[in-house]
């Protein structure tokens, strides 16, 4: 398997690992995966109703640009990058594009 194929399939396990962690049996709300792997574009969504108030955001935004894969956005205190290490990521091969370019390098991930 080609290292892009791996990232993809990487992505869409850790992705389906937080549809199902903060899924809850009876609630209103749903995780969705959206995962397009033409465009190498990745996302968590949730949505539903919390009672009478609508709710609808995005989780987690990831892209893979140049063999790498880029954290476009991380809304929760788990972070993502630290699972798709788990999964066999190299650090070099993630990007945390929320920090500014010039905090990249210190962050022990890829600088893009």
């Amino acid at each position: 398997m080609d290292k892009l194929t791996g990232y993809r399939r990487a992505v869409r396990h850790v992705l389906d690992g937080y549809a199902s962690w903060l899924a809850r049996p009876g609630s209103s709300i749903r995780y969705e995966v959206v995962f397009d792997p033409v465009l190498d574009h990745f996302e968590l969504v949730r949505f539903g109703w919390d009672g009478g108030r609508r709710v609808h955001g995005v989780m987690f935004h990831l892209d893979i640009i140049d063999g790498k894969i880029w954290v476009r956005y991380d809304g929760t205190d788990r972070p993502i990058a630290e699972e798709l290490v788990r999964a066999g990521v190299p650090k070099g091969d993630i990007v945390l594009a929320e920090h500014p370019p010039e905090v990249r390098p210190h962050t022990g991930y890829g600088v893009g």
